[in-house]
């Protein structure tokens, strides 16, 4: 089997549900698709046909995703995080010494990243420099962009 998925409780039910509508309401949403564009007939030039069986060999593959995701997931214990060191599952706040700004976000499983909601990867540059830190720490991030110094101002859950 491959690595293992390090999500969150909410993250692992977020998967869960995708999971469910996938096998339940998409599959039966392409199978009409799939019904009626074979009621227009000759299906070797039939495009809504062709749509619908490439739209199902999608489901089928996000599907198969999921399960794989689902049997290698190890659920963070948000209730045993250590809020005295940086780590999987904390809400931390940092501040660029640089430029002066403040960012906050929660350090999840690279399956959770979404920046959108201010989730980053453990395997992000930001994340690896600041994991195991107090707060108060100054700690040099090594990105792709160059390099930067951060402050650890709060860990929270």
């Amino acid at each position: 089997m491959g690595k293992e998925i390090l999500l969150t409780k909410e993250g692992y039910e977020k998967l869960q549900e995708r999971l469910g509508y996938l096998q339940t309401v998409a599959r039966q949403e392409v199978s009409e698709k799939i019904k009626t564009a074979r009621e227009f007939g000759d299906l070797s030039e039939n495009a809504e046909y062709d749509a619908a069986k490439e739209e199902q060999v999608h489901i089928e593959n996000e599907i198969k995703e999921i399960n794989e995701k689902l049997l290698a997931a190890v659920l963070i214990d948000e209730s045993a995080v250590d809020t005295k060191v940086v780590s999987l599952g904390c809400t931390v706040k940092i501040q660029d010494l640089e430029f002066d700004e403040k960012l906050e976000f929660k350090i999840v499983g690279s399956t959770e990243a979404d920046s959108s909601q201010n989730k980053i990867s453990n395997e992000s540059p930001i994340a690896q420099a600041i994991i195991g830190k107090k707060k108060g720490a100054v700690c040099d991030v090594v990105t792709p962009g160059g390099g930067m110094k951060v402050k650890i101002l709060s860990i929270n859950l």
